[in-house]
């Protein structure tokens, strides 16, 4: 299945692990590595000493690529980038941040920068700081999110329309049928977290898999537009934060109702009332907790059924 992702990474499918915060450790990268995607570590909930432990024993795991997604929102990331430089890692996902801020550093030190956008506007700016390729990440995401609201079907086409770089299609793809429909609408290749956040080697706490397992359509919504948009399973907390919003807070009233590590609480330590519980609209499609190798497998095998099924059309 070689094209310009697999080229790219040096990688056997045109499939991506995202790289999500308290769910994306060594253990699910180098499994998404050995089965011939590119798994990605999620720096993004790790202190720096954390991430070179987690980046050493990905090594010691896998022979094959990975990379490490850093969010640029959060604190002391000079010294995230100089662990990965230092560590010898090939491939870094910038996103919530400036493209610009650190392509070029990445580059120049032998590093594939890929910058994750929920725009064409962004995705063109990225593209303008010479970023290697584009992820580009719908509404039905989850995690961090875009403000406009914009799907996955619309956005894909409409950044293929204007884009020279390859690109990687993101939000609601947890199926075969889903990564060759987004490969049909332009892209060159998917990224997928909410299936993979469903797996054995995900560090997520047993109990918030459950949830995911157990989520049905509707489950989910997206809020705190106001400080970084989020898509959240609807919890105590949820609830309490849109009684909140019937006050029309302002944001210092919405950031002391999220406090602090409430996504560890929810996502890591399984805490489901009151911690935050990030995961996409894709949960509804999402029924059992598999291993990384299977899920990869069972995605290959619908989407070469599906190509077939089309040409039979």
């Amino acid at each position: 299945m070689a094209n310009r992702i697999t080229s790219l990474f040096n990688i056997k499918y045109p499939i991506i692990q995202a790289g999500m915060i308290w769910n994306s450790g060594w253990k699910l990268a180098s499994a998404a590595s050995n089965s011939g995607i590119l798994g990605l570590i999620g720096a993004g909930s790790m202190y720096p000493d954390v991430l070179r432990e987690h980046i050493q024993k990905c090594k010691a795991a896998t022979d094959q690529p990975f990379g490490v997604n850093v969010p640029m929102l959060y604190p002391n990331v000079q010294e995230i980038m100089d662990i990965i430089v230092e560590e010898g890692v090939k491939v870094v996902f910038t996103s919530a941040g400036n493209p610009k801020t650190w392509t070029k550093w990445l580059q120049d030190k032998g590093i594939t920068v890929v910058h994750v956008v929920s725009s064409v506007k962004f995705a063109l700016k990225a593209q303008e700081a010479g970023v290697d390729a584009i992820v580009a990440e719908g509404f039905e995401a989850g995690g961090h999110n875009g403000r406009d609201e914009t799907t996955t079907l619309t956005l894909i086409p409409m950044v293929k329309e204007q884009l020279q770089i390859p690109l990687i299609a993101a939000g609601g793809i947890a199926t075969g049928k889903a990564m060759l429909a987004c490969m049909v609408l332009g892209a060159d290749g998917v990224q997928v977290g909410s299936r993979f956040v469903a797996s054995e080697e995900s560090s997520a706490h047993q109990a918030f898999k459950q949830v995911v397992v157990d989520a049905k359509e509707g489950d989910t919504q997206l809020t705190l537009k106001e400080l970084a948009p989020v898509r959240l399973i609807k919890n105590k907390f949820y609830n309490e934060l849109q009684e909140l919003y019937k006050t029309s807070p302002t944001p210092e009233q919405l950031k002391e109702l999220l406090g602090r590590a409430r996504a560890k609480r929810g996502m890591f330590e399984g805490d489901l009332e009151d911690g935050e519980l990030e995961i996409g609209q894709i949960a509804g499609l999402i029924h059992d907790v598999k291993p990384v190798a299977a899920i990869v497998d069972n995605m290959i095998s619908e989407f070469e059924e599906a190509k077939k099924m089309l040409s039979a059309l």
